[in-house]
């Protein structure tokens, strides 16, 4: 029987957003939840409403997600390409992760990511023989200030020669093309990779077919995607791009900020100081990253920015907005 405290009213088209709203959050226990579940319901059946969606429409709708669970695998995820194709996944990040501007730009993590990369060494490759261009990464890793920061690990990741991670190969044995190095006690790391190139995000599926009907491309720009982390500081998940990239305006997942532009140098004279050939190339690249204790002021600053003057909306203790008491 339906509790009183949620008795719905006769269903009509001005009345069902009000009663699912009462009816999937008045009983929930977690003041976050029930905010955040209303405003879905909200959005949710406001855009039916402005778009004047039809039954068949919305059945395509769900036939299209169904096909998106289908081909997710364990290292294939649909709905987080989804999610990147629609701007959702730098938008969220933004959100979650701001950062000041002396501090390295956040973006989104992609569909590629493994947790299986292997502890590499100072020096060592990330990529096996044959798979492009030699790179060599070196920089540093400080605090806003300068202050450098050992130990932290940092997990990076890229596409080989042919446009393709080292996931997209039915044959694949062991992790390639990623890997995991610690930075020094002066807060320095060298890592050897290939160069990037261009490639297409997975176009053989739902998200592919939604894209090819908007008129857009599936490319993506060249890139090597980083996650830095260390104890008491907010982890940092980025990527560089390459400057002048075709792509570069036009990335299929909006990934692309100007302050994570690069640009490759050959080795030249310096090819010795890395045992690597003149023709070779280097990325220099100093990240720099911020305490978890300054992430989370400023986290809980731009929230209370967004919501003053919304009527009926606080902050709960975590600096997520909630509805506020009666």
């Amino acid at each position: 029987m339906t509790p009183a405290a949620t008795r719905l009213v006769d269903m009509s088209d001005e009345t069902i957003t009000d009663n699912a709203i009462a009816v999937n959050t008045n009983t929930v226990n977690n003041p976050r939840l029930q905010f955040v579940l209303s405003k879905l319901i909200q959005h949710l059946h406001d855009f039916a409403r402005d778009t004047r969606l039809t039954t068949e429409e919305w059945m395509t709708g769900i036939q299209f997600l169904t096909e998106c669970g289908d081909i997710t695998t364990d290292i294939r995820s649909e709905f987080i390409l989804l999610s990147d194709v629609l701007g959702l996944s730098v938008l969220v990040d933004s959100i979650s992760h701001p950062k000041p501007p002396s501090a390295t730009a956040g973006t989104l993590l992609g569909p590629f990511h493994t947790h299986d990369a292997e502890v590499k060494q100072q020096g060592e490759s990330i990529s096996s023989s044959g798979k492009g261009e030699p790179v060599v990464i070196t920089g540093f890793l400080t605090d806003t200030d300068g202050n450098p920061i050992p130990d932290a690990t940092i997990d990076l990741w890229h596409c080989d020669a042919h446009g393709k991670y080292d996931t997209q190969y039915s044959d694949r044995t062991h992790p390639d093309m990623r890997g995991i190095v610690r930075t020094r006690s002066d807060g320095s790391f060298l890592i050897r990779a290939t160069k990037p190139v261009p490639y297409s995000v997975p176009d053989d599926g739902p998200v592919g077919k939604l894209l090819h009907n908007v008129g857009r491309h599936a490319m993506r720009p060249a890139h090597i995607h980083f996650i830095i982390k260390k104890p008491g500081y907010e982890t940092l998940i980025t990527a560089l791009y390459g400057k002048g990239d075709p792509y570069q305006f036009s990335d299929a997942v909006f990934g692309v900020k100007s302050s994570l532009l690069f640009e490759l140098e050959r080795l030249g004279s310096r090819a010795k100081e890395f045992d690597m050939n003149e023709e070779d190339w280097i990325l220099r690249w100093d990240f720099k990253i911020i305490s978890e204790q300054e992430g989370q002021s400023l986290r809980v600053e731009r929230n209370r920015t967004a919501i003053k003057g919304v009527e009926g909306v606080t902050l709960n203790e975590d600096g997520l907005p909630v509805a506020a008491l009666d």
